[in-house]
């Protein structure tokens, strides 16, 4: 039981390096909650938190663009971060 009252104003960020820091933040603080698009998730006492991969903040600001908008394409589809999948849209060749 939460102790203390939580305002949609506060969020937190957790930066991961591997996907496996990703997996085991979600989990540990999901739990049954509400699981978000982006990242996002709120957990037992209803503090929002974004789990996301360091890797993501480097493939989005690539100097080629079609690079970061499939990134991107493919982030706005997932609610936790799959570093692979996001790897794969980054060095997609365009027909």
């Amino acid at each position: 039981m939460c102790q203390f009252i939580v305002s949609p104003a506060m969020s937190l960020l957790m930066n991961c390096k591997t996907h496996d820091d990703v997996n085991e933040l979600w989990e540990k603080l999901s739990r049954g909650e509400e699981k978000v698009q982006c990242g996002w998730l709120k957990d037992k006492c209803g503090l929002s938190w974004q789990i996301v991969p360091i890797i993501l903040g480097e493939i989005l600001q690539d100097k080629d663009a079609e690079k970061s908008e499939r990134v991107m394409k493919a982030l706005l589809r997932m609610d936790k971060f799959d570093i692979k999948t996001l790897k794969q849209a980054y060095v997609q060749q365009s027909d």
